[in-house]
């Protein structure tokens, strides 16, 4: 498992790109339709994704992994899914809970 994103639900994606990337400097590197945008931290590997407030959404991290399938497969009956795998753009996404209930959110880039 590796982190490859940060996310973050905003109120209004117009103007919290406008915060990222002109204020903080962060350079777009992908968008998903009008509600999902990708972001480069300089110096860093690591990208954070801003998208539009789903409710119950919280701020963390996405992981990488495999196969979220596998994952999932392997921890359904351990792990508290609150989203099971479904398709995305790069490949395959899940959210599981950890044991304070704090969002963790995993996917594969099993499309590209």
């Amino acid at each position: 498992m590796k982190l490859v994103f940060l996310y973050y639900p905003v109120n209004n994606l117009k103007e919290s790109l406008a915060f990222y990337r002109d204020t903080l400097g962060f350079e777009e590197t992908w968008r998903e339709g009008e509600h999902t945008v990708g972001l480069k931290i300089p110096g860093s590997d690591v990208q954070i994704m801003i998208e539009d407030y789903e409710a119950g959404s919280t701020a963390g991290g996405i992981f990488g992994v495999d196969s979220v399938d596998d994952f999932y497969n392997e921890n359904k009956d351990v792990l508290e899914f609150v989203k099971t795998p479904v398709d995305v753009p790069p490949g395959r996404y899940a959210v599981y809970k950890d044991n304070s209930g704090n969002l963790l959110r995993i996917l594969d880039f099993t499309n590209q």
